[in-house]
């Protein structure tokens, strides 16, 4: 009997062409490409910024997936799916949408750099689309790697919330720690936003202050393992990831496809292969 492949699902906060090429953005765009071409199976996601060109990037709307509504704030939010697909990589790219958090001109900040408001929200939405839309999709993954502070909230929603569903039963995390967390605060009603089944007021505790930091700790405590992604990394967030005593790896940059290799068998200890 034929093996079934591993299946990886990756929620990133920026892909290349999307997005301008940044660090964080390459490796979302190589890295799911060569874990692909060393025969796992995966899926890839990431939010429907105002910034990018539907059409120049053929995006359309994945009218079986979409239709659901999302509750924030005691708010119905409907659900958008948009699909791309990255030609020389065989690889399609799913977007969370939404009208009121996505079509905006800036990503996280407005033209003068203030955070916005609502990006706690934003965050919420956007973890809790992605697992309802694999849940759509039947697609059940064996790890989840989320890259970008936007995702953090993705470990505690599988290990609490969605602990046992089918889909993501026993299913692992990993958490790439870049600097885009460090130094940004979120409104201080954060955490009664999440307002999920199996994250009460014990589970919330550990946000703290509501700042990018704490979500990364939150990030890390529910995680099964850290990469430290960016060679700068905050000094804070460094200790985070010490004194989580996860398994952890360094980013070796995006220079050749090195780093692919040891990202894959990283996967493969985490999931005890």
């Amino acid at each position: 009997m034929k093996k079934e492949p591993v299946r990886i699902l990756f929620v990133n906060s920026e892909i290349t062409p999307y997005l301008p090429e940044t660090e964080l953005s390459k490796t979302g765009r190589h890295l799911p490409q060569g874990i692909q071409e060393r025969g796992k199976e995966i899926r890839s996601f990431m939010p429907r910024y105002g910034c990018i060109n539907e059409r120049r990037n053929q995006l359309h709307e994945v009218i079986r997936l979409s239709g659901m509504n999302i509750v924030i704030n005691d708010i119905d939010r409907p659900l958008v799916i948009k699909v791309s697909s990255i030609p020389s990589a065989r690889m399609q790219v799913y977007f969370i949408d939404n009208d009121d958090y996505f079509h905006r001109k800036f990503i996280y900040a407005d033209g003068e750099g203030n955070f916005f408001g609502d990006n706690d929200e934003r965050a919420v939405f956007f973890a809790r689309g992605v697992l309802e839309t694999v849940k759509k999709l039947r697609w059940k993954p064996d790890l989840v790697h989320c890259q970008g502070w936007i995702t953090h909230l993705i470990p505690i929603m599988l290990k609490k919330s969605y602990k046992d569903d089918p889909i993501f039963e026993n299913v692992k995390s990993v958490v790439s720690l870049y600097n885009d967390s460090a130094g940004i605060s979120f409104d201080k009603s954060m955490p009664g936003k999440i307002d999920m089944p199996g994250i009460g007021k014990k589970e919330l505790e550990i946000f703290g202050e509501c700042t990018g930091t704490d979500l990364a700790k939150a990030a890390l405590k529910y995680s099964d393992g850290a990469i430290i992604a960016d060679s700068n990394l905050d000094a804070a967030l460094k200790s985070a990831v010490s004194e989580s005593g996860l398994p952890c790896i360094e980013h070796s940059g995006n220079e050749n496809d090195e780093y692919i290799d040891r990202y894959n068998e990283f996967y493969d200890k985490i999931l005890g292969i």
